[in-house]
């Protein structure tokens, strides 16, 4: 087993943190709120520090998962950030979802210290960190992510290396890239079928069994036609991911046009008070027009 350093404990991170301890792993957590650093260790065990310097002082791996690229410099290379005690051979493993310029950043700066750093963005929402299987999308040298992968699986259903360093957060792009789409053509169909009159529900039981199905349909459909929209990724999130998508598109040439409006109507979103709303909420812009 391994003495794990983990940093930030939200929605996502406090449930992995919990799989890693689960595991059998010696683990130390940090959050920026240090009440929830200490209710996690009430709860699993381990011990709490009072910085990310602490947290990772002596740790095999250091495992973050925060809210942007602002936040995960501050955990890594800020005042007391973690980079400044990790030992040398040691692995850090972002699962942030950030810009891939940040993680080369960071990457560079691991490379300099003489341990590694592994990007890797999770998808599958808080109910997936829960039960433990994320789906985990890597980028980095081959060999250090074997060894992270030992360690991530004890929150994982697929984990997977796509490439060197960037190339996990560029696969968690084109994650969100493909959720937007989805989200905004559920939503639309829906809204057509309380429009047409139509049982929403049983429009739903039989289209959900073709090739119209999702993990979206399935998951999110009678939330949306109820109008709950507590039960996922937030807006606010949502918009900070898919801004990254489109200014990595700005620099590779690809063209967005679906995501880009997409972007918009979450925007919209935003305007109605939104901002905590899960993703799923672009339906309820449909129903306001």
């Amino acid at each position: 087993m391994a003495k794990v350093a983990f940093l930030g404990l939200g929605v996502m991170g406090y449930p992995m943190a919990g799989h890693l301890a689960k595991a059998g792993h010696n683990v130390t957590v940090y959050n920026r709120t240090a009440a929830k650093a200490d209710a996690w260790v009430l709860q699993h065990g381990g011990a709490a520090a009072a910085t990310p310097a602490e947290a990772a002082k002596g740790a095999d791996f250091a495992m973050s998962c925060v809210g942007n690229d602002d936040d995960l410099r501050a955990v890594c290379v800020g005042e007391d950030g973690a980079f400044a005690t990790m030992s040398e051979g040691a692995v850090f493993v972002d699962h942030t979802t950030v810009s891939a310029k940040v993680t080369r950043e960071l990457s560079a700066a691991a490379t300099d210290a003489r341990f590694s750093f592994v990007d890797a963005p999770i998808s599958g929402g808080q109910a997936g960190a829960e039960n433990g299987v994320l789906s985990v999308m890597c980028g980095g040298d081959a060999d250090v992510y074997k060894r992270a992968e030992l360690i991530i699986d004890a929150y994982a259903r697929v984990c997977r290396r796509i490439g060197d360093s960037g190339a996990g957060q560029m696969t968690k792009m084109c994650n969100q890239i493909a959720i937007a789409g989805l989200v905004q053509g559920l939503s639309e169909a829906l809204h057509f079928a309380e429009k047409a009159g139509l049982d929403g529900r049983a429009v739903v039981e039989v289209i959900s069994q073709g090739a119209a199905g999702s993990w979206q349909m399935q998951n999110r459909f009678e939330t949306m036609i109820d109008g709950e929209f507590e039960h996922g990724f937030a807006v606010d999130w949502m918009r900070k991911d898919l801004g990254i998508c489109l200014d990595t598109a700005n620099e590779t040439g690809a063209a967005l046009p679906v995501t880009a409006l997409v972007d918009q109507f979450y925007k919209d979103v935003q305007n109605m008070g939104g901002n905590r709303w899960d993703t799923s909420s672009l339906i309820k812009r449909l129903r306001s027009q």
